[in-house]
């Protein structure tokens, strides 16, 4: 970390029902001036992060969010000085987008900006938007086949975008087998697809990626290069080693009270955001989860959830 004294700064996602994010360039006269970068500023001595964005998006933005939710928290080492970032996701506001510091701005697709170059640490934040809200897991052992493929060809009709292969009764053979199916039906929606298995497997397959098991994670030295790569984590210690190793994602469990194992109670709502405060890569909650949990799991700091009966029904 660098030297100098850390700024703590908020910064706002602004985005779409479409997914498309807003950006605007620095203007002339400051530090990296021409660079694009999501709007925010300093957080001010006796500000909270939320006040700080509402303040920053009114001075540089003319608006208000009406919906702001709590996302990441990523530190990076400028050459002059140390960034604390606290992201949010902003879902909706009131009044007109105008850029009031004379700055450009612009909606972008995270997956493919068209503007350049962006600010270097914003660059991190763009791969973690392509992940889609929903992850849903695979259910073939209690569904069976023929409902388990009808469920997931709906679901990738209604937009769904990521899935992981998880069917810890199937061989080696026939968990890759099953994954190609899976892959096969997903590809042509765009939907990535990971297995919940080892690289190999992952390769063999042809997936997107891998997701880890918490012993897996806690073994793992390094991340897997070419590899969309995830984890499950129950606790702190786990969701540590998770950002150490600079994953793409992790799934945070159980949550609420499952119908799997209705006898343990989940950490609940609180517990999950304080192991989530201040943590650099989306979060999935699991455990629970229904469609009409999304909303609690922002609040709560989630990227989103993770569910395996209810995202195929």
């Amino acid at each position: 970390m660098n030297a100098n004294k850390v700024v703590h700064a908020a910064v706002a996602v602004f985005m779409r029902e479409d997914g498309m994010v807003l950006l605007g360039n620095r203007p002339a006269g400051k530090a990296w001036a021409g660079w694009w970068e999501f709007p925010g500023g300093k957080i001010e001595a006796g500000e909270t992060p939320i006040q700080a964005l509402q303040r920053e998006l009114a001075e540089e933005l003319g608006v208000q969010a009406t919906e702001a939710y709590p996302w990441l928290v990523r530190t990076f080492d400028y050459p002059e000085k140390t960034v604390k970032l606290n992201f949010f996701i902003v879902k909706s506001w009131q009044g007109e987008l105008v850029g009031r510091e004379g700055q450009q701005l612009s909606w972008q697709n995270p997956a493919g900006l068209t503007v350049e170059p962006m600010l270097p640490a914003n660059t991190p934040i763009l791969s973690a938007l392509s992940l889609h809200p929903v992850y849903a897991i695979t259910n073939l052992h209690e569904m069976g086949e023929a409902a388990f493929f009808k469920a997931l060809k709906l679901q990738l009709e209604k937009g769904l975008k990521l899935i992981q292969v998880r069917e810890k009764q199937l061989g080696r053979d026939a968990l890759i087998a099953f994954a190609k199916k899976v892959i096969a039906l997903a590809r042509p929606f765009g939907a990535r697809v990971l297995i919940n298995s080892g690289v190999d497997d992952a390769s063999n397959a042809g997936a997107d990626g891998l997701h880890l098991s918490s012993i897996a994670l806690m073994d793992l030295s390094e991340k897997p290069h070419g590899l969309l790569v995830a984890a499950s984590c129950h606790n702190a210690q786990e969701m540590a080693k998770a950002a150490q190793l600079n994953l793409d994602f992790v799934m945070l469990s159980p949550v609420l009270p499952t119908r799997s194992h209705p006898e343990l109670q989940g950490i609940g709502w609180d517990s999950f955001t304080e192991i989530k405060q201040d943590y650099p890569i989306p979060v999935y909650a699991l455990g629970g989860m229904q469609l009409s949990e999304l909303k609690n799991a922002w609040q709560a700091g989630a990227h989103g959830i993770a569910m395996q009966r209810a995202a195929w029904e």
